[in-house]
């Protein structure tokens, strides 16, 4: 009798491990994680750049357009794209568009090289615990949205972008 209490007992508990695997397969797999999608109002966050600066999204509102990029130092796209970006954040600075660089959680020293070896004249955050990734739903890296100066976005770009692209973009969100 014990030994058959304990194969039921047994039997539950797998039959229960086995209902969590299943659920969280399903999670993770296919059901729809949150992403922020073109004509939604971008999520406001409070960030501090590597310059101490702090960056509000809801401070620009009304005055500039964002051109909000997440990437890493690893990221090969990243690194063809940065001097376009660099180079159209000087054309459009004075215009009314800030350009925000997120580093996705690698550490400061890593991202201040990286910084210095491309000449970067724009703001770069890093985003150590990943929130901003988490909040926007980004995947995968690099990946620029463009943010008018209404706080709507306008357009996401996954993947490297040109010159010419960056440009037509930062046309799209001047104030």
């Amino acid at each position: 009798m014990r030994k058959k209490r304990r194969l039921v007992f047994r039997t539950i508990i797998l039959a229960l491990l086995a209902a969590a695997l299943v659920y969280t397969l399903y999670v993770n797999f296919f059901t729809s994680k949150e992403k922020i999608a073109v004509g939604d109002m971008a999520p406001d966050f409070v960030v501090t750049d590597l310059d101490g600066k702090q960056h509000r999204l809801s401070e620009y509102r009304g005055e500039k357009g964002v051109f909000l990029n997440f990437w890493g130092t690893w990221c090969k796209p990243c690194q063809r794209e940065f001097p376009y970006i660099d180079k159209q954040y000087q054309n459009y600075k004075d215009q009314g568009i800030e350009v925000i660089a997120v580093n996705v959680g690698e550490p400061e020293f890593s991202v201040k090289n990286f910084i210095d070896k491309y000449d970067l004249s724009f703001p770069v955050v890093i985003d150590k615990r990943e929130q901003l990734l988490h909040a926007y739903g980004i995947d995968p890296l690099p990946t620029t949205l463009f943010i008018d100066k209404n706080g709507e976005v306008v357009n996401i770009i996954t993947g490297e972008m040109s010159d010419k692209v960056i440009q037509h973009n930062m046309e799209q969100i001047k104030p």
